[in-house]
């Protein structure tokens, strides 16, 4: 926990999009005792964190400038990003007039050079933006690291031959697509990729991996980028994965241990065991897979 909200009592900022990590992180906050002064990205977090925070404005995802002055205007020096922005906002027709952005997004979009719009330039970038008003991003994991994936088979089934090599020939892909920034998972079959996740989410990307493969049985493998800042895009598991996997026929979920965020954990392993799913957590697969068979 920062040192500098305890002994000041600042409110601490949370800048929320969609899904339920925002939730959890207001609620372990209130748990705390810590004040929360959360900005709420419309069409995106949901309308609970009113209830949960202490003050809760809702902006447009291109009014930059409306967050900085929210929480500015509230004490806060310190804030937590939590939640999915879906980007795909940015592709649509006619998008300036869909997202409506005030004058310090326009210039923040185009006088920050970027050779890349990849999730990593656009949030490095933004981060620095608040930065130059004196506002500074934090981990949320910093006030709530018992949300890391713990290491080993989480569920009661555990992983066939099968699976586990597709588990490591996964693992690779995956660690791959974060190096480049195109995204954490990947759908893999007999040591085939069936589908790679890019802008719409890893969800999407299971659902999409069961169309092509009606047979089901496949194997999802999710992991942090090999330089993985943590104060934003860790990867996160949870019910609607799992929904997503009963969907789309998917067996295994793998993901990386100390680095995903596991949310509702004892539900989410209660549904998994429920529906039969294998949920495992590494550092290193090969050599961790290796061990559990030996033993």
């Amino acid at each position: 926990m920062s040192t500098v909200t305890r002994a000041t009592g600042r409110p601490i900022g949370l800048l929320a999009g969609w899904g339920r990590f925002p939730i959890v992180f207001a609620e372990k906050a209130r748990a705390l005792g810590l004040p929360v002064v959360c900005v709420a990205i419309r069409g995106e977090a949901d309308p609970v964190l009113a209830q949960l925070t202490s003050a809760c404005h809702w902006a447009g995802v291109a009014r930059l400038g409306r967050m900085i002055r929210c929480f500015k205007a509230a004490g806060v020096r310190e804030i937590v990003m939590a939640g999915k922005i879906h980007k795909q906002v940015m592709y649509y027709p006619w998008r300036w007039l869909r997202l409506l952005p005030d004058w310090r997004t326009i210039r923040f979009w185009y006088r920050r050079w970027r050779q890349a719009n990849n999730d990593d330039a656009l949030l490095l970038a933004m981060i620095a933006e608040y930065a130059s008003e004196g506002l500074m991003f934090r981990s949320a994991l910093d006030y709530c690291p018992e949300l890391l994936a713990r290491p080993g088979i989480l569920t009661r089934r555990r992983p066939t031959a099968a699976e586990r090599a597709d588990i490591v020939f996964g693992w690779k892909l995956a660690k791959e697509m974060g190096r480049l920034d195109v995204g954490q998972s990947v759908a893999v079959k007999e040591r085939a990729a069936l589908a790679v996740e890019a802008i719409e989410g890893t969800d999407r990307m299971i659902l999409r991996a069961g169309e092509w493969c009606r047979s089901g049985k496949f194997t999802v493998v999710k992991v942090a980028k090999p330089n993985q800042d943590m104060r934003f895009d860790v990867p996160t598991v949870g019910l609607s994965t799992l929904e997503a996997m009963r969907q789309a026929g998917a067996r295994v979920l793998a993901v990386e241990a100390g680095k995903t965020i596991i949310l509702d954990e004892a539900a989410t392993l209660a549904r998994a065991d429920e529906l039969g799913l294998v949920l495992a957590a590494f550092h290193d697969p090969a050599a961790e897979l290796a061990a559990d068979v030996a033993a």
